[in-house]
């Protein structure tokens, strides 16, 4: 019979390395980093604010309201519930003048988006509904 040759963990004392030590090490850095610079709690509005840039129009409805933002050369929207909880329908759609709409719907608990379009020297309009309730803008960002 022949002697089993193996290589690898047994080669090493059953140790590959190090790596899963320092990942998991980096992994726990990572995290307390975060509470510490996010905080324990984030606000709602934090929470809700996935659109990058600054806040450009916001439209209250009855079930919730639409939430346009802008960098320089992009419009984004979101239409955020005003309870969050349970899944009710839910769309968004965002479109910059002489463009196509860009939509985003179903069936969600929080929020529909976002949505983003090229809008580089354009004026964009935007429109969010809710359980059948709707907030829309006109031409904005001109």
């Amino acid at each position: 019979m022949g002697l089993l040759v193996t290589r690898g963990a047994e080669r090493h004392g059953g140790r590959r390395g190090r790596g899963g030590a320092f990942r998991l090490l980096a992994l726990a850095l990572t995290t307390a980093l975060g509470l510490v610079v996010g905080g324990v709690e984030a606000s709602s509005a934090d929470a809700a604010s996935v659109c990058a840039g600054r806040p450009a129009k916001t439209v209250k409805f009855a079930t919730g309201e639409l939430r346009v933002y802008r960098t320089r050369d992009y419009a984004c929207a979101t239409a955020v519930a005003t309870k969050p909880g349970k899944q009710r329908p839910m769309s968004v759609q965002i479109q910059p003048r002489g463009g196509r709409p860009v939509a985003d719907s179903g069936s969600f608990t929080q929020r529909a988006g976002p949505v983003t379009v090229h809008a580089l020297n354009r004026c964009v309009r935007a429109s969010g509904t809710i359980s059948g309730k709707t907030g829309t803008t006109s031409w904005i960002l001109c």
